[in-house]
């Protein structure tokens, strides 16, 4: 779980990052492509921020119905 945490989290970086840097472009330069790019760069982020929830949270679901009744170690 842990190496796909890393991997949720650099990949919602990157593309928080993006989203960040294309905002700032579309503000200094005033091109609407900028601010489409940046709005699917924050879709995107939404996007990766929302499956790492989902994966979480039902992971921990379905362990727990998986291991229920077993006795601890």
């Amino acid at each position: 779980m842990t190496v796909f945490r890393w991997i949720m989290g650099v990949l919602g970086g990157v593309f928080a990052g993006l989203w960040l840097l294309s905002f700032l472009l579309y503000v200094l330069r005033d091109d609407d492509r900028l601010k489409e790019l940046g709005g699917r760069m924050r879709q995107y982020t939404i996007l990766i921020a929302l499956a790492w929830f989902n994966i979480e949270v039902w992971g921990r679901v379905v362990w727990t119905i998986v291991t229920w009744g077993r006795p601890a170690d």
